[in-house]
């Protein structure tokens, strides 16, 4: 379907190059977007991003930004201020794992900073220069833990949690000017970031026990809702948070 189509569209994906990021952009690229790759890590050479979107005929640029670091994040937004972007992808993201009553103030502050402000100081940016056109696609990467409050991770699920609110207040100023923001929430997907609970063998069956799907999610599970929301096929959607959990918030 056309209205699937991404055919000369240019998207920003952040937290690019690995996990659920990785497949968000192969799957935009599939779709026809060139793509903006961006991780704190990001080669500037070959990588797998790379070849993934190159062998699709599309564009490939890589940045690196350091999502804890304001002077960093500047940076960012000082280079790709020559770039006309219609679709960002905030999913660049972390957490720190650690009991409430010992969390610390720096686990805390550098989860919220790369989770939530830098987020939304990228998303500033990027959404002036759509208001400016009168279109755009915005996507945030929330969580099961913006609708549930997990276990030891009291940093990650407020941040994920500010995410939603964010997604809306966005939406109630943008939305009448063109620009759709909106949110996945991924259920428990095999990433690095659950690497932890994946290695416990009794959190990992508690969790499994859950998912009606009766499996994990990887990360191409993420790949069609992401083409959804950013393409025309979503143009009358704004303001939602989109679970694709496997089915775990309806149990």
């Amino acid at each position: 379907m056309t209205s699937f189509s991404l055919e000369g569209k240019l998207a920003l994906v952040t937290g690019a190059r690995r996990g659920i990021g990785l497949a968000m952009a192969t799957a935009l690229a599939e779709a026809g977007a060139d793509i903006i790759g961006v991780s704190s890590h990001m080669e500037s050479g070959e990588s797998e991003l790379r070849t993934r979107v190159e062998s699709l005929g599309r564009k490939f640029t890589p940045f690196s930004a350091d999502f804890s670091n304001r002077e960093s994040m500047a940076q960012l937004i000082h280079e790709i201020e020559a770039y006309e972007i219609d679709i960002l992808v905030n999913n660049a993201g972390s957490i720190e794992r650690q009991p409430a009553a010992e969390h610390s103030l720096e686990y805390w502050d550098r989860i919220l900073e790369i989770n939530l402000t830098s987020q939304f100081v990228l998303t500033q940016s990027v959404g002036r220069g759509m208001l400016a056109k009168g279109k755009g696609k915005i996507i945030f990467t929330a969580s099961l833990l913006s609708f549930q409050g997990g276990i030891n991770v009291p940093g990650y699920t407020s941040s994920k949690s500010a995410i939603i609110g964010l997604v809306k207040a966005l939406s109630n100023e943008w939305a009448s000017r063109g620009v759709w923001v909106n949110a996945i929430a991924p259920g428990y997907i095999e990433t690095d970031n659950t690497q932890a609970l994946r290695d416990d063998p009794v959190r990992f069956k508690s969790i499994l026990d859950r998912i009606p799907a009766g499996r994990w999610g990887v990360a191409e599970d993420l790949a069609g809702a992401t083409v959804f929301l950013a393409s025309s096929a979503s143009d009358y959607v704004s303001g939602i948070t989109l679970p694709v959990d496997g089915g775990w918030l309806g149990r």
